[in-house]
């Protein structure tokens, strides 16, 4: 038998395109009102993002380039430049699997405040997200968490102190199993499979500080355990963003780079080239700032209260 013809039509109800254009319409003139300058920076560079848990995506001609999956090292670049605060909304690529809030090509937010540190700017998010949903969420009260508070409350288990074994065996109890996984990877798979399916509905939750060997692109706070100045943001138990008080020392920034990419080559992944221009930039010298990252598609079906992001795309990957 013939397959039938391809369903041409979108996925998303033009009810949601329209909640789209409208949201769009409100971040702008949120940022605007805030004096915080939209940019644009390029969707193909000659570097990829060396995060061993992130893949990039890449075009071959006519020479090889990478498809962005964050404006971050451009828009640090800009920063160094002396923009002062600054917002990008546009399209990011990520080679992940495709699934209930992922779509490989998303719209992401992402802004810099130049002073600010990152508390502060997960507070302007909670600020946000109630603007952008003026009758729905801007009545949620909002709740804030260490990460370090939050693991013991839902597991019991202190993550700056417990082992792989510990992790192992707790995940076991829950009926979660997996394979031979690194510290900060099963303390991920915990906080995604028990952590957030228990965090509180109608609340927006911030949890903070998170572990040195989570810190990605964060500075580490020298306490006692160290700490990550790094947050994310929840609206219900739907991950929204994710911010950093920004690392602005360039070697600390390289040898983290070249961390990532033996993590790589460890697991037989393709080496990503490492941004130098982001190095240089940092090495002439990155602001004092804080930076955050929101995805839009999320809001957007957390505004229409959707299952699926298939629903506010107008057309997915499966349907590109």
């Amino acid at each position: 038998m013939r397959p039938g013809p391809p369903d041409w039509r979108p996925g998303a109800s033009r009810l949601a395109v329209e909640t789209r254009a409208r949201l769009l319409s409100d971040i702008r003139s949120w940022f605007s009102q805030r004096d915080v300058l939209e940019v644009e920076t390029p969707v193909l560079s000659r570097a990829g993002n060396s995060d061993p848990n992130i893949r990039s995506m890449s075009l071959e001609s006519p020479a090889r380039r990478y498809l962005r999956t964050s404006p971050e090292y451009s828009m640090k670049r800009l920063l160094a430049a002396g923009f002062g605060d600054i917002f990008e909304l546009g399209r990011v690529f990520r080679a992940e699997e495709k699934g209930r809030f992922h779509n490989p090509e998303f719209t992401l937010l992402e802004w810099y405040r130049c002073g600010w540190n990152y508390l502060e700017l997960a507070a302007e998010v909670t600020e946000l997200i109630r603007c952008c949903g003026k009758g729905q969420f801007d009545g949620w009260p909002v709740q804030r968490w260490t990460y370090h508070d939050m693991f013991i409350a839902q597991t019991g288990l202190d993550p700056f102190q417990c082992t792989e074994a510990d992790l192992a065996d707790a995940a076991a109890e829950r009926g979660i199993r997996a394979g031979a996984l690194s510290h900060p990877e099963w303390l991920d798979l915990i906080l995604s499979e028990v952590i957030e399916p228990n965090l509180p509905g109608e609340t927006i939750t911030v949890i903070h500080d998170f572990l040195p060997e989570q810190a990605a692109l964060a500075r580490i706070r020298p306490d006692n355990p160290p700490v990550a100045e790094r947050f994310e943001v929840y609206l219900g138990q739907l991950e929204l963003a994710n911010g950093y008080q920004e690392l602005t020392d360039a070697n600390e920034q390289q040898a983290r780079f070249e961390k990532e990419t033996k993590t790589r080559q460890a697991r037989g992944e393709e080496k990503a080239p490492i941004d130098l221009n982001l190095l240089s930039a940092m090495r002439h010298g990155l602001p004092e700032c804080s930076g955050v990252a929101l995805g839009v598609d999320r809001l957007l079906m957390a505004l229409l209260k959707l299952e699926h992001v298939d629903a506010v795309l107008a057309f997915s990957a499966d349907r590109a």
